[in-house]
C-alpha cells in the first residue's frame, strides 16, 4: 500500500473556504466614507446655485459632522493597518493607476477643506459662537473671499471620494464579485443616497426634507438599477462571477441583501418618502434612518462576501 502525504497551504487557518483580511474596520470606513462624501458633494452643489438660505441644513449644517466623519473612518483605516507607523509612506508617491494612492491623496485634501467649511459656517448657525483667538478670526476673514473656489474643489473631491471607495474593491481581480465596474458609480450613488437621508434627518424644514427626499428617491433608482445590472453582468460572466453572485441569489447572502439591504434600506424606504411627501401621517425621520442602515449593511455584506468569492474552488 503505497501513502502519499500531501502540503497544501490551504489547509491553514482562514485560508480555506475564506480569506478574512478585511475585518469592520474597512466596511464602517467606506460606509462613512459615503456618507461624507454625499454631504459635502450636496453643500457645495447647492451653495454654487447660490441657494445657501433655501437649503441650510445641507449647506450649513450637515457639513459640520463631515470632519468628524472622515476623521472616525481615518481611525478605523489605522486600526486595520498591520504596521500603522508607515502609513506615511502612502503620501511619499502617488500613482495614478492605484486606487490606494486616490483614496490617500483625496483623504488628505478633502479632510482639512471640510473643516474649513464647517468653520466658515459655524458662525451663521451658532450666533454666539467665539473663536477666541484674532489669528483664527483672520484666517477666517481671508477664507470667506474663497468660499466658492473651496466649494467647487469639495464638490469634485467628495465625487472622487464617493467613487473610489467601490473602485478600491473592484480593483481586486482576485475577488470575483469585486470585479466590476459598476461597483464605483454604485458606491457613489449610495453614498449621495446615505448622504440626502442624512440631511433629511437634520433639517427642521418640511420643503427642505421634500426636496431631499425627491433627489433620495431617484438615487434609490439609480441603486437599484445598477444592482440589477450588476448582477446581470456576474450571470453573463465568467463562471467564477457566476458563483460569486450565486450567494445573492439562493446562496447564504440571499435573505440579508434582497430583505435588509434592497427590501428595508431601499424599496420600503421610498415608498415611506413618496407617502411623506403626499402629507400622509409618517415619521420623517423613518425612511431616512433605513436608508443609513441599508447603506451601512450593503458595505458590509459586499466587504465580507467579497472576501469569500475566489478563483480557486
Amino acid at each position: 500500500m503505497r501513502e502519499e502525504l500531501i502540503v497544501s497551504g490551504r489547509m491553514n487557518p482562514h485560508i480555506d473556504p475564506q480569506l478574512q483580511i478585511w475585518e469592520w474596520h474597512i466596511p464602517a470606513y467606506l460606509f462613512l466614507g459615503g456618507l461624507a462624501a454625499g454631504i459635502l458633494f450636496f453643500a457645495s452643489y447647492f451653495f454654487i446655485k447660490g441657494k445657501s438660505e433655501e437649503y441650510p441644513t445641507a449647506v450649513k449644517l450637515a457639513p459640520i459632522i463631515t470632519p468628524v466623519l472622515i476623521g472616525l473612518g481615518l481611525l478605523f483605516l489605522l486600526l486595520d493597518l498591520k504596521h500603522k507607523l508607515y502609513f506615511w509612506r502612502l503620501y511619499t508617491a502617488f500613482k495614478i493607476e492605484s486606487p490606494m494612492s486616490w483614496g490617500a491623496w483625496t483623504l488628505m485634501a478633502i479632510m482639512p477643506l471640510s473643516g474649513i467649511w464647517a468653520a466658515l459656517n459655524i458662525k451663521s448657525l451658532f450666533p454666539k459662537w467665539d473663536w477666541k483667538f484674532d489669528i483664527v478670526k483672520d484666517a477666517i476673514k481671508v477664507l470667506e473671499e474663497y468660499k466658492t473656489p473651496i466649494a467647487w474643489a469639495m464638490m469634485i473631491l467628495s465625487v472622487i471620494l464617493g467613487i473610489y471607495t467601490g473602485i478600491l474593491l473592484s480593483a481586486f481581480n482576485a475577488r470575483p464579485l469585486w470585479n466590476t465596474s459598476i461597483l464605483g458609480p454604485l458606491f457613489l450613488v449610495s453614498g449621495m443616497s446615505t448622504g440626502a437621508a442624512a440631511i433629511i434627518i437634520l433639517s427642521k424644514s418640511k420643503a427642505e426634507r421634500h426636496t431631499f427626499a425627491r433627489i433620495d428617491l431617484l438615487l434609490i433608482a439609480i441603486e437599484l438599477f445598477l444592482i440589477v445590472h450588476m448582477f446581470m453582468g456576474f450571470r453573463a460572466s465568467s463562471q467564477v462571477q457566476i458563483d460569486a453572485s450565486a450567494m445573492f441569489l439562493g446562496g447564504q447572502f440571499t435573505a440579508p441583501f434582497w430583505v435588509f439591504v434592497v427590501g428595508l434600506g431601499l424599496v420600503i424606504p421610498a415608498v415611506l418618502e413618496i407617502m411623506e411627501m403626499r402629507n400622509k401621517k409618517i415619521p420623517y425621520m423613518v425612511a431616512p434612518a433605513l436608508v443609513l442602515f441599508g447603506g451601512l449593511l450593503f458595505r458590509f455584506i459586499m466587504a465580507y462576501a467579497g472576501q469569500m468569492s475566489r478563483w480557486l474552488y
